[in-house]
């Protein structure tokens, strides 16, 4: 006959044993459910990186043609039909799309404005062309969207989206933020050439505004709200050039 208090003594270990069990299995899982974006972003850093360091073309044709298809046809045939991703889930929908809109309207508006005072300033008058190259303003304008909507589905729509799921909301927008960030680093030498203090002011500048169009992403759930303010905070850094 077994001593009663050792009966209980095995009783109560057997659902601490399957806890640590479970807690262990689910930071597994969790690890395993992360090494797609993971992997997703250094795939896009790499190629993104090796290919501003080798190559130029004019701006129509990298943010038309080249970066989306470097940046969204893994996304588009591999990544989402794998995680089974729809579209409303990575911010692609009508809901909240006027609040998405003005939202982004009123927080970049005043961007917009800070540096055409500046292009004003700088060549007495206003001169895109010294910013733009040849292209005109309106094609230019319609680069910035299409380099945005790019951008934004990438790191708004899918990665921060992956990272809520995994994690608060702070450390999603944080950890998005700082790959927003790295990924912004190779044109600032390989293409502006900036030295250290001008790269480094940059790479401020886009940290701020990736934690900007992070948390209007999180309250919107519209794709649209970052896109339309990525494209009215790129422009101060066209003119100011």
């Amino acid at each position: 006959m077994r001593p009663v208090g050792l009966e209980n003594r095995e009783r109560e270990e057997v659902p601490e044993n399957t806890v640590l069990v479970m807690k262990k299995r689910a930071k597994i899982i969790k690890v395993e459910n992360l090494k797609t974006p993971i992997l997703y972003f250094l795939y896009v850093f790499i190629v993104w990186t090796f290919y501003r360091m080798n190559f130029k073309y004019s701006d129509v044709l990298e943010e038309l043609v080249i970066k989306p298809g470097i940046w969204l046809l893994p996304l588009l045939i591999y990544v989402f039909p794998k995680e089974k991703t729809d579209l409303a889930g990575i911010g692609i929908t009508l809901k909240n799309i006027f609040p998405s809109i003005y939202l982004s309207l009123a927080l970049g508006v005043g961007f917009f404005f800070l540096g055409l005072i500046a292009n004003i300033a700088k060549y007495q008058g206003v001169s895109f062309g010294a910013n733009i190259g040849t292209i005109s303003f309106i094609p230019a304008i319609l680069v910035s969207f299409a380099t945005a909507v790019t951008e934004e589905l990438v790191f708004r729509g899918y990665l921060l989206g992956v990272f809520m799921k995994k994690y608060k909301n702070l450390f999603a927008v944080i950890l998005t933020t700082l790959l927003w960030t790295l990924i912004h680093a190779p044109i600032a030498y390989f293409v502006w050439r900036m030295d250290v203090v001008q790269i480094s002011i940059y790479l401020i500048l886009t940290f701020v505004y990736g934690l900007g169009a992070s948390g209007l992403f999180i309250r919107t759930r519209n794709l649209a709200a970052p896109i339309f303010l990525h494209v009215l905070w790129e422009w101060p850094i066209i003119l100011f050039r």
